[in-house]
């Protein structure tokens, strides 16, 4: 492989990465936000409000990432399985994060107050938990979901 194509593949990747990233920051956003108006506006179950947050962040990711990130023309609904299988897993360890944070440990109990603001301690263990789902899923999806033939 010559030079230049060797740093074009790199500035390709490069690229990709910044896209995933600002996908996922956009993903958290979404979910963050609808967790917060279910739970604290709506007075929804938290954790229902949890399941409602990553439903919406699940369907606007799996669009951005197959038409923008990964620039994929492989089939629709075998991606969208495979991308389907991925967040049950990575719901599922974001779930495991937040719930043992929230009822085995201290920071469960806690609170903060920030001027007409609560931050509870659930909300800071939904923060890690989803931290914590966006890398696996990243792993995952660059791996199994959108990964290319033959490669």
């Amino acid at each position: 492989m010559q030079i230049q194509e060797l740093i074009a593949t790199h500035r390709n990747t490069a690229l990709q990465f910044l896209r995933y990233a600002l996908v996922g920051v956009i993903n958290t956003m979404v979910t963050l936000f609808v967790i917060l108006i279910c739970k604290s506006l709506l007075g929804i179950n938290p954790w229902v409000s949890n399941a409602a947050g990553y439903v919406a962040g699940f369907i606007n990711s799996f669009i951005w990432n197959k038409l923008w990130v990964f620039n994929s023309h492989n089939k629709v609904v075998r991606e969208a399985l495979k991308f389907c299988g991925g967040f049950l897993i990575c719901y599922g360890l974001q779930f495991l994060v937040t719930f043992l944070i929230t009822n085995y440990t201290a920071l469960g109990d806690m609170e903060w107050e920030i001027r007409n603001f609560t931050l509870s301690g659930y909300g800071v263990a939904t923060i890690i938990g989803m931290t914590a789902y966006t890398l696996a899923n990243y792993v995952y999806n660059r791996m199994v979901t959108f990964r290319k033939p033959n490669a």
